[in-house]
């Protein structure tokens, strides 16, 4: 059975609260060695923490930009120190979910806009004081990343990290790429109608591309159900680390490759992105 790793879920989640354990041994089960949990605020901290010791899994330490307007300055100080106190923690492994947001009209006009790059600027300088990978939420918003990225980068010019859920067009992901990033592809590149994203599953470089969930977001096609439905009392599906394979499967069709390269190749790719994983595996 080949071995995956998911590179982002939130097994803190609400929705997992019923049956975390049992959630993640059917991940287990399925192939999914390793699952890296972001955090999305200073309060859950501690929980992703936990849960990766829990499970053997990883973690990344950040204020997500859908957060920023309830964080607190003080929010960004408490990181920093979070970073510093858990260094020598093996199983953090990068700052993140961090970000811009530019789909929620409200952050996209003043004074969030302002706030969430603010938050974003300073949480990339966290990450290259601590000497620790990005997690990047891009949404909307990929060219303004790119910016910041570029006027912050480490000595030399690089970051470690993935661009999580990358949905932009190719030049902007050869920007990425160029800077030292990994690409996410999770549930949304099952829709046939996700065409320029399928598009790049099948032409960007195999060393680019790295697989994610989003547990329990980004629900893949088999699990999605439209507004109309869940009007009439479909519920919508939950997504969890466990439709990974099938997930990569769409990516392997896609790219025209066997499942197991695949997974040898993206396992490769997601050590390359964030470096602390290779003690963990």
């Amino acid at each position: 059975m080949p071995v995956w790793i998911d590179t982002h879920c939130h097994l803190d989640a609400a929705e997992f609260a019923g049956d975390r354990s049992a959630m993640r041994a059917r991940a287990a089960a399925n192939g999914v060695a390793h699952c890296v949990l972001p955090a999305v605020r200073v309060g859950n901290f501690a929980a992703v923490r936990e849960l990766a010791h829990r499970f053997g899994d990883s973690y990344a330490l950040g204020i997500h930009p859908l957060c920023v307007p309830q964080a607190a300055d003080a929010d960004l100080a408490a990181l920093d120190a979070e970073l510093a106190l858990y260094r020598a923690d093996p199983r953090l492994v990068a700052v993140g979910e961090i970000g811009l947001d530019y789909f929620v009209p409200g952050l996209t006009v003043s004074p969030l806009r302002e706030r969430q790059e603010c938050f974003y600027r300073e949480q990339l300088k966290l990450a290259r004081r601590h000497g620790l990978p990005v997690i990047l939420h891009v949404r909307r918003s990929a060219d303004r990343l790119l910016k910041h990225l570029r006027e912050l980068a480490p000595s030399g010019g690089l970051w470690h990290g993935i661009a999580h859920a990358f949905n932009g067009s190719e030049v902007q992901a050869a920007q990425f790429i160029a800077l030292g990033f990994k690409l996410g592809f999770g549930g949304a590149v099952t829709f046939e109608r996700a065409l320029q994203l399928r598009r790049l599953a099948a032409t960007l470089p195999l060393d680019a591309i790295v697989l994610e969930t989003d547990a329990p977001d980004i629900p893949p096609h088999w699990l999605y159900k439209t507004a109309q439905q869940r009007e009439t009392g479909h519920p919508q599906g939950r997504n969890e680390p466990a439709e990974l394979p099938r997930i990569a499967q769409v990516v392997a069709d896609l790219h025209g490759m066997p499942l197991a390269d695949l997974a040898q190749a993206t396992t490769r790719n997601a050590v390359a992105a964030l470096p602390r994983l290779q003690e963990l595996l």
